[in-house]
């Protein structure tokens, strides 16, 4: 992401992760746009905040949202099974922005963790994580644990990848709202975050003020995959819905470096 006019645009901004998405962005001195659907909810972020009227099921009303950014992240998305709603939010959303994208842009998007384990709604988040790693825009995908389950003491940062933890509880891992879009405004500018996936969760100890670390440990998903690094094999690209193929063929040919 350019640094020396960041225009971010946070997706879902409105929720209880881009709320504080949007305050950390703005804290680092970024131009910071927050997309919402209604206007009332302009009144959930500081004086500064640009907030920008959209649809995320709505390509046609993202132009304005998305016009010069250099930075987006999304912390939007929806739980539970329900197929309509996980195709429109969880995957569509992530589909329409970047479609309406004009220029390339850097891209943290935020799913889960257990987001390997089949179910309509986790399925949905991965096919979104696949758009993003066929977009050729470079990216980083937090997929955290269980939000603020965490005890007053637990703050550490951990990254995992492979997506191993499959309890469906939080004995998958914890982690605070605020660390996660800490983790997320941080990604933006952090070249040793590039390209990379993983699960975001905490242990007992202090948190690290130095993410660098944290993220060069971590290698880059393979370049010619659209899974992550370690993830299993277990959506078969080939047996997609063929809307999904068309969606991954047309951003593939969208961006490139």
């Amino acid at each position: 992401m350019s640094t020396d006019k960041p225009v971010v645009l946070v997706v879902g901004a409105s929720g209880s992760i881009g709320q504080p998405t949007v305050a950390e962005s703005l804290r680092r001195g970024y131009q910071t746009r927050a997309l919402v659907r209604d206007p009332s909810q302009g009144k959930l972020f500081d004086q500064g905040v640009e907030v920008v009227l959209g649809d995320l099921t709505r390509a046609e009303t993202l132009d304005k949202a998305v016009a010069g950014v250099t930075g987006v992240i999304f912390t939007h998305g929806i739980s539970g099974n329900n197929a309509k709603g996980a195709e429109a939010v969880n995957y569509g959303a992530v589909r329409n922005v970047l479609n309406a994208l004009k220029a390339p842009a850097r891209v943290a998007l935020m799913t889960t963790v257990g987001v390997t384990k089949p179910s309509v709604g986790h399925d949905w988040k991965r096919r979104g994580e696949r758009l993003v790693r066929a977009s050729g825009l470079p990216y980083t995908i937090v997929r955290p644990g269980w939000f603020d389950y965490n005890a007053a003491d637990q703050h550490q940062l951990v990254m995992r990848q492979g997506d191993t933890h499959w309890a469906g509880s939080p004995a998958d891992g914890v982690i605070s709202r605020q660390q996660i879009a800490q983790v997320l405004v941080a990604s933006l500018t952090s070249p040793a975050a590039t390209d990379k996936t993983f699960e975001l969760v905490a242990n007992h100890g202090l948190a690290q003020t130095d993410l660098a670390p944290l993220f060069s440990a971590l290698p880059a998903d393979p370049a010619a995959s659209t899974d992550a690094i370690g993830d299993r094999d277990n959506l078969v690209p080939e047996q997609e819905p063929d809307s999904v193929k068309r969606d991954l063929e047309a951003l593939k040919s969208k961006f490139s470096r």
